[in-house]
Protein backbone atom coordinates (compact mmCIF):
# COMPACT_ATOMS: atom_id res chain seq x y z
CA UNK A 1 0.00 0.00 0.00
CA UNK A 2 2.87 2.58 1.24
CA UNK A 3 4.55 1.67 -1.98
CA UNK A 4 2.01 2.38 -4.31
CA UNK A 5 1.41 5.55 -2.84
CA UNK A 6 4.78 6.85 -2.48
CA UNK A 7 5.12 5.57 -6.81
CA UNK A 8 2.01 7.67 -7.73
CA UNK A 9 3.25 10.44 -5.61
CA UNK A 10 6.78 10.86 -7.08
CA UNK A 11 5.80 9.79 -10.42
CA UNK A 12 3.35 13.61 -10.39
CA UNK A 13 6.05 15.31 -9.03
CA UNK A 14 8.99 13.83 -11.40
CA UNK A 15 6.82 14.72 -14.47
CA UNK A 16 6.35 18.63 -13.09
CA UNK A 17 10.31 18.27 -12.10
CA UNK A 18 11.28 17.14 -15.93
CA UNK A 19 8.73 19.93 -17.12
CA UNK A 20 10.52 22.39 -15.15
CA UNK A 21 14.01 20.92 -16.09
CA UNK A 22 13.34 21.56 -19.70
CA UNK A 23 12.84 25.21 -19.10
CA UNK A 24 16.28 25.21 -17.16
CA UNK A 25 18.15 23.64 -19.70
CA UNK A 26 17.35 25.33 -22.54
CA UNK A 27 17.60 28.76 -20.15
CA UNK A 28 20.95 27.79 -19.18
CA UNK A 29 21.73 27.00 -23.25
CA UNK A 30 20.87 30.70 -24.28
CA UNK A 31 22.51 32.43 -21.29
CA UNK A 32 19.44 33.14 -19.44
CA UNK A 33 20.00 33.70 -15.90
CA UNK A 34 17.87 31.12 -13.47
CA UNK A 35 17.51 32.31 -10.35
CA UNK A 36 15.88 29.53 -8.31
CA UNK A 37 15.23 25.76 -9.56
CA UNK A 38 12.08 24.60 -6.84
CA UNK A 39 10.64 21.65 -6.23
CA UNK A 40 7.53 22.26 -4.86
CA UNK A 41 6.07 25.43 -4.36
CA UNK A 42 7.24 28.14 -1.15
CA UNK A 43 7.49 28.00 1.61
CA UNK A 44 10.93 27.31 1.48
CA UNK A 45 12.01 23.72 3.33
CA UNK A 46 15.97 24.32 2.61
CA UNK A 47 17.74 25.59 -0.74
CA UNK A 48 21.50 25.27 -2.09
CA UNK A 49 22.78 27.89 -4.33
CA UNK A 50 25.32 26.71 -6.77
CA UNK A 51 26.68 29.44 -9.41
CA UNK A 52 24.18 31.73 -10.04
CA UNK A 53 21.14 29.43 -9.33
CA UNK A 54 19.41 28.27 -5.92
CA UNK A 55 18.13 25.04 -5.83
CA UNK A 56 15.35 24.78 -3.49
CA UNK A 57 12.92 22.28 -1.71
CA UNK A 58 9.83 23.60 -0.67
CA UNK A 59 6.98 22.95 1.31
CA UNK A 60 3.64 22.47 -0.58
CA UNK A 61 4.55 19.42 -2.79
CA UNK A 62 2.42 19.69 -5.88
CA UNK A 63 4.66 20.65 -8.73
CA UNK A 64 8.11 22.71 -9.08
CA UNK A 65 8.93 25.82 -10.88
CA UNK A 66 12.10 27.53 -12.22
CA UNK A 67 12.46 31.64 -11.72
CA UNK A 68 14.09 32.77 -14.40
CA UNK A 69 15.91 36.34 -14.54
CA UNK A 70 13.73 38.94 -16.40
CA UNK A 71 10.90 36.57 -17.69
CA UNK A 72 8.17 39.18 -16.99
CA UNK A 73 9.57 41.54 -18.87
CA UNK A 74 11.40 45.14 -18.36
CA UNK A 75 14.66 43.73 -17.75
CA UNK A 76 17.45 44.06 -21.15
CA UNK A 77 20.27 42.73 -19.58
CA UNK A 78 21.82 39.96 -21.78
CA UNK A 79 21.39 37.29 -19.60
CA UNK A 80 17.61 38.24 -19.01
CA UNK A 81 15.07 36.15 -20.55
CA UNK A 82 13.75 39.79 -21.72
CA UNK A 83 16.72 40.63 -23.22
CA UNK A 84 16.85 37.47 -25.85
CA UNK A 85 15.89 36.95 -29.25
CA UNK A 86 12.30 36.16 -30.05
CA UNK A 87 12.96 32.45 -31.46
CA UNK A 88 15.28 31.94 -27.98
CA UNK A 89 12.24 32.52 -25.64
CA UNK A 90 10.03 30.63 -27.78
CA UNK A 91 12.33 27.48 -27.17
CA UNK A 92 12.47 28.15 -23.65
CA UNK A 93 8.99 28.16 -23.01
CA UNK A 94 8.47 25.67 -25.70
CA UNK A 95 10.99 23.48 -23.87
CA UNK A 96 9.16 22.27 -20.95
CA UNK A 97 6.40 21.31 -23.21
CA UNK A 98 8.59 19.21 -25.62
CA UNK A 99 9.92 17.63 -22.35
CA UNK A 100 6.46 15.77 -21.44
CA UNK A 101 6.98 14.27 -25.00
CA UNK A 102 10.67 13.27 -24.00
CA UNK A 103 9.16 11.28 -20.87
CA UNK A 104 6.82 9.43 -22.57
CA UNK A 105 8.68 8.30 -25.89
CA UNK A 106 11.50 6.89 -23.03
CA UNK A 107 9.03 5.51 -20.84
CA UNK A 108 6.70 3.87 -23.86
CA UNK A 109 10.79 2.98 -25.52
CA UNK A 110 11.52 1.19 -22.57
CA UNK A 111 8.02 -0.46 -22.00
CA UNK A 112 8.44 -1.91 -25.63
CA UNK A 113 11.58 -3.52 -25.07
CA UNK A 114 10.65 -5.27 -21.50
CA UNK A 115 7.49 -5.96 -21.38
CA UNK A 116 5.30 -5.22 -24.07
CA UNK A 117 3.50 -2.45 -25.81
CA UNK A 118 -0.41 -3.09 -25.62
CA UNK A 119 -1.35 -3.70 -29.21
CA UNK A 120 -4.76 -4.68 -30.86
CA UNK A 121 -4.04 -7.54 -32.95
CA UNK A 122 -6.57 -10.14 -34.38
CA UNK A 123 -7.28 -13.76 -33.33
CA UNK A 124 -4.38 -15.02 -35.11
CA UNK A 125 -1.71 -13.25 -33.74
CA UNK A 126 0.71 -14.77 -30.54
CA UNK A 127 0.58 -12.29 -28.01
CA UNK A 128 1.04 -11.81 -24.53
CA UNK A 129 -1.53 -11.86 -21.95
CA UNK A 130 -4.24 -11.44 -24.88
CA UNK A 131 -7.56 -10.20 -23.53
CA UNK A 132 -10.90 -9.38 -25.46
CA UNK A 133 -12.32 -6.02 -24.73
CA UNK A 134 -15.35 -4.19 -25.88
CA UNK A 135 -14.92 -1.42 -28.28
CA UNK A 136 -18.06 -0.13 -29.26
CA UNK A 137 -22.07 -0.83 -28.02
CA UNK A 138 -24.53 0.28 -29.97
CA UNK A 139 -27.55 2.17 -28.67
CA UNK A 140 -30.81 0.05 -27.34
CA UNK A 141 -28.95 -3.32 -27.63
CA UNK A 142 -29.18 -5.68 -24.96
CA UNK A 143 -25.63 -4.77 -24.28
CA UNK A 144 -26.54 -1.34 -23.31
CA UNK A 145 -29.66 -2.53 -21.38
CA UNK A 146 -27.12 -5.09 -19.29
CA UNK A 147 -24.92 -1.65 -18.52
CA UNK A 148 -21.76 -3.14 -20.37
CA UNK A 149 -19.42 -0.20 -21.06
CA UNK A 150 -16.87 0.27 -23.85
CA UNK A 151 -13.62 -0.51 -22.24
CA UNK A 152 -15.20 -3.81 -19.71
CA UNK A 153 -13.13 -6.55 -20.51
CA UNK A 154 -14.32 -10.23 -21.02
CA UNK A 155 -12.76 -12.19 -18.57
CA UNK A 156 -12.30 -16.40 -19.82
CA UNK A 157 -11.98 -15.60 -23.56
CA UNK A 158 -8.77 -14.76 -25.27
CA UNK A 159 -9.58 -14.63 -28.62
CA UNK A 160 -12.81 -13.19 -30.35
CA UNK A 161 -13.86 -15.67 -32.49
CA UNK A 162 -14.47 -17.90 -28.92
CA UNK A 163 -16.82 -15.30 -27.28
CA UNK A 164 -18.47 -14.51 -30.76
CA UNK A 165 -19.62 -18.66 -31.01
CA UNK A 166 -20.07 -18.64 -27.44
CA UNK A 167 -22.83 -15.90 -27.87
CA UNK A 168 -24.05 -17.58 -30.90
CA UNK A 169 -24.91 -20.64 -29.45
CA UNK A 170 -26.87 -19.27 -26.76
CA UNK A 171 -28.94 -16.80 -29.10
CA UNK A 172 -32.40 -16.42 -27.04
CA UNK A 173 -30.86 -17.65 -23.19
CA UNK A 174 -29.94 -15.97 -20.88
CA UNK A 175 -26.15 -15.59 -20.24
CA UNK A 176 -23.95 -14.50 -17.99
CA UNK A 177 -20.56 -12.77 -18.96
CA UNK A 178 -17.95 -11.44 -16.39
CA UNK A 179 -16.23 -8.29 -17.33
CA UNK A 180 -13.35 -6.42 -15.66
CA UNK A 181 -13.94 -3.21 -15.18
CA UNK A 182 -10.39 -1.37 -13.85
CA UNK A 183 -10.02 -3.15 -10.76
CA UNK A 184 -13.70 -4.81 -10.04
CA UNK A 185 -15.13 -7.88 -11.68
CA UNK A 186 -18.71 -7.37 -12.59
CA UNK A 187 -21.12 -10.51 -13.61
CA UNK A 188 -23.65 -8.69 -16.76
CA UNK A 189 -26.75 -11.20 -17.29
CA UNK A 190 -27.79 -10.38 -20.78
CA UNK A 191 -30.07 -12.26 -23.37
CA UNK A 192 -28.38 -12.87 -26.97
CA UNK A 193 -31.05 -11.66 -29.56
CA UNK A 194 -31.95 -14.45 -31.87
CA UNK A 195 -33.08 -11.70 -34.85
CA UNK A 196 -30.60 -8.51 -34.22
CA UNK A 197 -31.29 -5.81 -36.54
CA UNK A 198 -28.76 -6.24 -39.65
CA UNK A 199 -24.87 -5.17 -38.61
CA UNK A 200 -25.67 -5.14 -34.86
CA UNK A 201 -25.46 -8.59 -33.33
CA UNK A 202 -26.97 -11.19 -30.89
CA UNK A 203 -25.27 -7.95 -28.35
CA UNK A 204 -24.67 -5.28 -30.15
CA UNK A 205 -21.66 -4.54 -29.25
CA UNK A 206 -18.08 -4.21 -30.99
CA UNK A 207 -15.56 -6.38 -29.80
CA UNK A 208 -11.55 -5.76 -30.59
CA UNK A 209 -8.71 -8.06 -29.31
CA UNK A 210 -5.04 -7.06 -27.60
CA UNK A 211 -2.34 -7.91 -26.07
CA UNK A 212 1.69 -6.81 -24.97
CA UNK A 213 3.80 -7.19 -28.31
CA UNK A 214 8.18 -7.09 -26.89
CA UNK A 215 10.08 -5.39 -29.58
CA UNK A 216 14.20 -6.05 -29.95
CA UNK A 217 16.15 -3.18 -28.32
CA UNK A 218 16.80 -1.31 -31.58
CA UNK A 219 13.02 -1.14 -32.36
CA UNK A 220 11.87 0.03 -29.05
CA UNK A 221 13.36 3.11 -29.64
CA UNK A 222 11.23 3.48 -32.98
CA UNK A 223 7.86 2.10 -31.38
CA UNK A 224 8.30 4.50 -28.48
CA UNK A 225 8.30 7.01 -30.88
CA UNK A 226 5.28 5.64 -33.05
CA UNK A 227 3.31 4.92 -29.37
CA UNK A 228 3.51 8.39 -28.09
CA UNK A 229 2.35 10.06 -31.24
CA UNK A 230 -0.68 7.57 -31.02
CA UNK A 231 -1.23 8.57 -27.35
CA UNK A 232 -1.44 12.07 -28.42
CA UNK A 233 -3.70 11.59 -31.20
CA UNK A 234 -6.00 9.75 -28.53
CA UNK A 235 -5.83 12.66 -26.55
CA UNK A 236 -6.64 14.99 -28.88
CA UNK A 237 -9.51 12.56 -30.49
CA UNK A 238 -11.14 12.22 -26.42
CA UNK A 239 -11.36 15.83 -25.61
CA UNK A 240 -12.76 16.52 -28.79
CA UNK A 241 -15.58 14.17 -28.96
CA UNK A 242 -15.75 15.17 -25.02
CA UNK A 243 -15.95 18.81 -26.16
CA UNK A 244 -18.41 18.57 -28.86
CA UNK A 245 -20.53 16.33 -26.15
CA UNK A 246 -20.80 19.01 -23.81
CA UNK A 247 -21.73 21.40 -26.14
CA UNK A 248 -24.31 19.20 -28.07
CA UNK A 249 -22.47 19.63 -31.09
CA UNK A 250 -22.88 15.48 -31.61
CA UNK A 251 -23.51 12.84 -29.46
CA UNK A 252 -21.09 10.70 -26.89
CA UNK A 253 -20.96 7.31 -28.28
CA UNK A 254 -22.90 4.68 -26.37
CA UNK A 255 -20.86 3.07 -23.74
CA UNK A 256 -18.99 5.75 -23.10
CA UNK A 257 -18.64 8.51 -20.52
CA UNK A 258 -17.28 11.49 -19.62
CA UNK A 259 -15.14 11.99 -16.53
CA UNK A 260 -13.07 14.81 -15.09
CA UNK A 261 -10.45 13.86 -12.97
CA UNK A 262 -8.50 16.59 -10.86
CA UNK A 263 -4.92 15.40 -8.88
CA UNK A 264 -6.61 13.34 -6.56
CA UNK A 265 -8.51 11.10 -9.02
CA UNK A 266 -4.94 10.81 -11.56
CA UNK A 267 -3.11 10.26 -8.21
CA UNK A 268 -5.38 7.35 -7.03
CA UNK A 269 -5.83 5.78 -11.19
CA UNK A 270 -2.01 5.82 -10.95
CA UNK A 271 -2.23 3.96 -7.47
CA UNK A 272 -4.10 1.77 -8.96
CA UNK A 273 -2.69 0.96 -12.08
CA UNK A 274 0.90 0.07 -10.52
CA UNK A 275 -1.43 -2.65 -8.85
CA UNK A 276 -2.03 -3.79 -12.24
CA UNK A 277 1.46 -4.07 -13.06
CA UNK A 278 4.67 -1.76 -13.54
CA UNK A 279 4.26 -1.80 -16.92
CA UNK A 280 0.60 -1.01 -16.79
CA UNK A 281 1.69 1.91 -14.95
CA UNK A 282 4.84 3.41 -16.79
CA UNK A 283 1.84 3.13 -20.00
CA UNK A 284 -0.02 5.56 -17.48
CA UNK A 285 2.34 7.83 -16.78
CA UNK A 286 3.33 7.91 -20.28
CA UNK A 287 -0.28 8.85 -21.07
CA UNK A 288 -0.52 11.55 -18.76
CA UNK A 289 2.67 13.02 -19.84
CA UNK A 290 1.44 13.19 -23.39
CA UNK A 291 -1.99 14.47 -21.68
CA UNK A 292 0.06 17.01 -19.99
CA UNK A 293 2.56 18.29 -23.06
CA UNK A 294 -1.27 19.19 -24.69
CA UNK A 295 -2.72 20.43 -21.69
CA UNK A 296 0.26 22.75 -21.24
CA UNK A 297 0.69 24.36 -25.08
CA UNK A 298 -3.21 25.41 -24.87
CA UNK A 299 -3.20 28.79 -25.36
CA UNK A 300 -4.31 30.14 -21.78
CA UNK A 301 -2.68 32.47 -20.29
CA UNK A 302 -1.03 30.91 -16.89
CA UNK A 303 0.11 28.17 -19.41
CA UNK A 304 2.89 27.67 -21.51
CA UNK A 305 0.85 28.05 -24.53
CA UNK A 306 -0.56 31.57 -23.12
CA UNK A 307 2.95 32.37 -22.38
CA UNK A 308 3.61 31.74 -26.33
CA UNK A 309 0.40 34.06 -26.87
CA UNK A 310 1.71 36.24 -25.40
CA UNK A 311 5.03 36.35 -27.46
CA UNK A 312 3.55 36.26 -30.44
CA UNK A 313 1.38 39.29 -30.15
CA UNK A 314 4.63 40.87 -28.92
CA UNK A 315 6.50 39.65 -31.88
CA UNK A 316 3.60 40.93 -34.27
CA UNK A 317 3.53 44.83 -32.67
CA UNK A 318 7.26 45.05 -32.86
CA UNK A 319 7.31 45.54 -28.89
CA UNK A 320 6.77 43.95 -25.64
CA UNK A 321 3.57 43.77 -24.18
CA UNK A 322 2.97 45.68 -20.74
CA UNK A 323 4.26 43.35 -18.40
CA UNK A 324 2.14 44.37 -15.47
CA UNK A 325 -0.91 43.38 -17.99
CA UNK A 326 0.52 40.01 -18.53
CA UNK A 327 0.90 39.72 -14.92
CA UNK A 328 -2.49 40.27 -14.11
CA UNK A 329 -4.24 38.46 -16.68
CA UNK A 330 -2.06 35.62 -16.08
CA UNK A 331 -3.05 35.63 -11.61
CA UNK A 332 -6.37 35.74 -13.05
CA UNK A 333 -6.08 32.84 -15.13
CA UNK A 334 -3.97 30.92 -12.91
CA UNK A 335 -6.80 31.60 -9.36
CA UNK A 336 -9.68 29.96 -12.36
CA UNK A 337 -7.71 27.25 -12.61
CA UNK A 338 -6.88 26.68 -9.38
CA UNK A 339 -10.95 26.83 -8.50
CA UNK A 340 -12.03 25.04 -11.24
CA UNK A 341 -9.10 22.77 -9.91
CA UNK A 342 -10.87 22.47 -6.50
CA UNK A 343 -14.44 21.86 -7.96
CA UNK A 344 -13.37 19.03 -10.03
CA UNK A 345 -11.63 17.61 -6.87
CA UNK A 346 -14.45 18.28 -4.75
CA UNK A 347 -17.28 17.39 -7.18
CA UNK A 348 -15.89 14.59 -8.89
CA UNK A 349 -12.29 13.23 -6.99
CA UNK A 350 -14.06 12.24 -3.62
CA UNK A 351 -17.09 11.37 -4.49
CA UNK A 352 -15.27 8.38 -7.15
CA UNK A 353 -11.95 7.83 -4.41
CA UNK A 354 -13.60 7.50 -1.35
Amino acid sequence: MIITILAAFFSLIGLMVIHELGHFILAKKFGVKVEEFGVGYPPRIFGIKKGETIYSLNLIPFGAFVKVYGEQGGIEDYHSFSGKPMWQRFAIVLGGVVSFWIVAIIILSVVAGAWGLPTEVNDNQSVANPKVHIARIIADSPAKTAGLMVGDIVAGFEKIGDLQEFIGSNKGKEITLTVKRGEDLLEKKIIPRVSPPEGEGPLGIGLARSGLITYSWYRAPLQGVLATYDLTASVIQGWAMGLKGMLGISKIPDGLKVEFMGPLGIFDLLREYFKMGINYFLFLVALLSTALALANILPIPALDGGKMVFLAIEAIRKKPINHKLEQRVSSVFFALLIIMMIFVTVKFDIPRVF
